[in-house]
């Protein structure tokens, strides 16, 4: 059973908070906000998200959905 805890762990830890504090939005170059559940980086000021696929940030615009808050 080795296989179903790695995966656990591998999804809670899905963004290293040293990357956080690195990465920007491309858009406007503002910050970015880490939301665990969606497994997005969100872009408050461009009002996309980014999604992260095997812990990795997809930061094309293209890929981004918008938020509708």
């Amino acid at each position: 059973m080795p296989e179903p805890a790695a995966t656990a762990s591998t999804s809670e830890a899905a963004v290293d908070p040293r990357l956080l504090e690195i990465l920007v939005c491309p858009v406007t170059k503002a910050p970015l906000e880490y939301d665990r559940k969606a497994n997005e980086l969100i872009s408050r000021k461009a009002s996309l998200a980014y999604p992260i696929r095997d812990g990795i940030p997809i930061m094309l615009p293209e890929e981004a959905r918008p938020l509708t808050e």
